[in-house]
């Protein structure tokens, strides 16, 4: 079972703490169970024969089995906190560093929305199980077995009570709860729905709205909050019958306690102070009962929750550091493609094939071709966001499948195709992958990206704020900022993947001519849309369907690649190529 695995794995380091909680909970239960007894000797010997003395007496030691159990109760919710709440922090961050271990490939396995729920929702409800377990879980096993104990002590006609209540309860709860666990089972998937629907809302406000889709978007997240409002509404009406339920039993138990104990009274056979003590026996029994219905009713959900949270742990990346890897080059600034090929699984096809080509180190390649040609899968080849499924990716003449990750990614300056920023401070997005870097080395490649001009226009310059994906900027800022960003590192391999885009053609140029010095001593990887942009690259690459239809400079590809020809003619006009 995943619950119990999950739970053996992360409860284990706290296994001292949850000793002490148990200690703790038998010693409270023990003092609560113990008033009963004693309230029934002071109204034996003490309220019936008037003995103010023997009342006081033992209202003082039932005051002080009361602040044991007070404290010792208060100290075990406190240490079963403190541990249930570690719990969920060690869950969490493993939940966290296996997800940003994974490629591509994994993160679109199970989705975004998906792996956002399993993360928050999904640990709280196997965290919530915990924090139940360790405050009632244990007490309510204690507060039956010893309970029984001391009803059938106090007196033995009246067990006959016990026999019926017990299983009446048991019967009637776990029926609710056999009914409960659907709904339980259906919920973690309709609030994984829920988020994906709104999620795909926010972040494309801007197209609903420019297409007019506001009632199609709220008819479709309605439906899909109204299945998760039916699912809780049904979980919900099985559970408010629970108290009702439990009310009935104990209101008839008691009134069967008070009817046959009145007439064992009458006969001599039982004291008044037992029949008290006993009725206060059975309803703690039967609330014991209720208390262990309920965490049964809780385990379904979270047994859902845990395999799902397990699902994550246990996937492995396909993007993984080697066993053994390799920590020293025999080169630098140059990326190599050996027969490359890609292809997601399940395709009827592959992304790429046979692609070979190599950047040394000073030089400019260039990828261009058609939408869908395979430009962004090639370029996330070479930081092994995904991996290779044929042929050799070499950075620095070593294939990245054996290269250090630390070395490989601290290597290669990654602009990608859609700039974002994390929010912070303008300073703290360009020092993300170097925080040593200097104010100077910041506002040197802000001024090498053409964005020096509008960080210094902004009130706090380095420390202007900066928001969630970079929105409080423009597209072509949050492009600069991105480029500085990869600049701050000083890698031996710049990949720009379509990185001038948002660029007007004056920023664009100015942009390219500032990079040439810095660029110098590295190997430089760019794909564009733009023809414009890699005119005067040493070679460009003109891709299609995956492979490479077309390899030289600008002119030459004039001379000998039709495709190129045609998306020159499509950009720039027929009248440039002639």
């Amino acid at each position: 079972m995943k619950l119990w695995q999950l739970l053996k794995s992360h409860l284990g380091p706290y296994r001292q703490l949850l000793t002490l909680v148990v200690v703790l909970q038998a010693i409270q239960t023990f003092a609560a169970l113990t008033l009963p007894t004693i309230n029934a000797l002071l109204i034996d010997n003490g309220v019936l024969l008037g003995d103010n003395d023997y009342i006081i007496t033992m209202g003082g030691v039932m005051m002080a089995f009361t602040l044991v159990q007070i404290v010792f109760a208060a100290a075990a919710v406190w240490y079963g906190a403190q541990a249930a709440m570690a719990f969920g922090r060690d869950i969490r961050r493993d939940l966290f560093h296996t997800v940003t271990g994974f490629s591509a490939r994994e993160v679109g396995q199970f989705g975004a929305p998906s792996l956002i729920t399993r993360t928050t929702n999904d640990v709280q409800q196997i965290q919530m199980l915990v924090v139940m377990a360790v405050t009632m879980m244990i007490t309510a096993p204690l507060n039956l077995v010893i309970g029984i104990f001391f009803a059938v002590r106090e007196d033995l006609g009246l067990s006959v009570i016990i026999l019926f209540a017990i299983p009446a309860a048991v019967i009637s709860l776990g029926s609710i709860v056999y009914r409960m666990v659907p709904s339980f089972q259906a919920m973690q998937l309709r609030i994984d729905r829920v988020n994906l629907v709104l999620r795909e809302q926010i972040a494309g406000m801007r197209v609903v709205r420019a297409f007019v889709r506001e009632p199609l978007e709220t008819e479709r997240f309605e439906q899909a909050n109204d299945e998760l409002t039916q699912t809780a509404l049904r979980a919900g009406r099985l559970m408010a019958a629970t108290f009702p339920t439990v009310m009935l039993i104990i209101n008839i138990s008691s009134v069967s306690v008070i009817w046959i104990g009145g007439d064992r009274i009458g006969a001599g056979d039982m004291e008044i102070g037992a029949m008290v003590a006993y009725l206060t026996y059975l309803i703690q029994i039967l609330f014991a009962v209720v208390m262990v219905t309920f965490m049964v009713s809780m385990i379904p959900r979270a047994a859902v929750a845990a395999a799902r949270v397990v699902e994550v742990l246990e996937t492995e990346s396909t993007v993984r550091q080697p066993d053994d890897p390799v920590t020293e080059t025999p080169e630098h600034g140059t990326l190599e493609f050996r027969d490359v090929a890609f292809a997601y699984p399940g395709a009827d096809r592959p992304v790429l094939g046979d692609l070979s080509f190599r950047v040394e180190a000073g030089t400019t390649t260039a990828i261009i071709g058609s939408t869908g040609a395979g430009k962004t899968t090639a370029v996330n080849l070479v930081s092994r966001l995904a991996d290779a499924t044929g042929g050799t990716v070499l950075v620095d003449g070593v294939d990245v499948r054996r290269l250090d990750l630390d070395l490989l990614w601290s290597r290669v300056g990654y602009v990608p195709q859609r700039p974002f920023l994390f929010s912070g401070t303008v300073a703290s997005n360009l020092r993300y992958g170097r925080p040593d870097a200097t104010d100077e080395e910041l506002w040197e490649a802000l001024e090498v990206a053409q964005a020096a001009g509008f960080v210094q226009t902004m009130p706090d310059g380095l420390d202007a704020p900066i928001t969630q994906g970079g929105t409080n900027v423009s597209g072509g800022q949050r492009q600069r900022l991105c480029i500085a960003r990869a600049l701050v590192v000083k890698p031996e391999l710049y990949v720009f993947d379509d990185s001038f885009s948002a660029l007007d053609l004056a920023t664009d140029a100015r942009l390219r001519e500032a990079l040439q010095p810095h660029t110098a001593n590295a190997a430089v990887l760019i794909v564009a849309q733009r023809v414009s942009t890699i005119t005067d690259a040493d070679q460009i690459l003109v891709l299609d369907d995956g492979c490479i239809i077309g390899r030289g400079t600008h002119a030459e590809l004039l001379d000998t690649c039709p495709t190129y020809i045609e998306i020159v003619e499509s950009q720039i006009g027929q009248g440039a190529v002639a």
